[in-house]
């Protein structure tokens, strides 16, 4: 994939993830524009289907809404009220931990870097990423698996880690598509540019896709 064609890939991805569930973060995102919630939901959501991280965040903000609600909620309680997401009582733990931070050394507001949030406990670049795009509006490329996996496919860049891949990505991609671009990939991902054996028969950005690494494909 050229430079040039990225431009027409959104423009597909755009159409065709209209069919497909909304990423759960993205929800919550769209719902609230609170960077807290985005954080949270963020944290839930790894190693989690959406759908679980979709009830287990709501059952969650109906108790607490500031890093202090939180805190009130007993540790155990809180691993209660978050099951069955993956890691339930690590996340209960890492939550109380990155509340207690944001109430001593931000004043109990959500930072809008991606080199302060960082500093929170467990929190990695992708979540980082969503929390700045999502969350305070600001320009970032989060990468996961999905985009990692179709940039490296579609031959728009070269890398061997998510890490890579985003710092890749900053250098070429058009900084209007940065917001969207994971949510675009991931939905793309998970229902049509799957790891193993991906839809290329049935996928309008064949033309433009190198099939870098494709063994096999329906």
């Amino acid at each position: 994939m050229t430079h040039e064609e990225i431009h027409e890939a959104v423009r597909i991805l755009r159409q065709e993830v209209t069919q497909w569930k909304t990423p759960a973060v993205t929800v919550v995102a769209g719902r609230t524009r609170n960077p807290f919630d985005v954080l949270v939901s963020c944290l839930l959501s790894l190693r989690t289907q959406d759908e679980t991280t979709a009830q287990a965040f709501a059952r969650l903000r109906k108790r607490a809404k500031t890093p202090q609600g939180l805190l009130n909620i007993p540790e155990k309680e809180l691993a209660q009220i978050i099951y069955p997401v993956g890691f339930y009582n690590q996340k209960a733990k890492q939550l109380h931990e990155i509340s207690r931070t944001l109430l001593r050394d931000y004043g109990g507001k959500v930072p809008d870097t991606i080199e302060e949030l960082l500093r929170l406990k467990g929190v990695g670049r992708k979540t980082a990423n969503l929390v700045v795009t999502l969350g305070h509006g600001q320009p970032g490329i989060c990468v996961d698996t999905h985009v990692h996996r179709i940039t490296n496919r579609w031959g728009y860049v070269s890398t061997k880690t998510p890490e890579e891949t985003e710092f890749a990505l900053r250098e070429i991609l058009p900084q209007k598509y940065w917001i969207e671009f994971n949510d675009l990939l991931v939905a793309y991902g998970q229902n049509r540019c799957k790891p193993i054996s991906p839809r290329c028969s049935e996928c309008p950005l064949l033309p433009v896709c190198d099939q870098i690494g494709v063994t096999k494909h329906r």
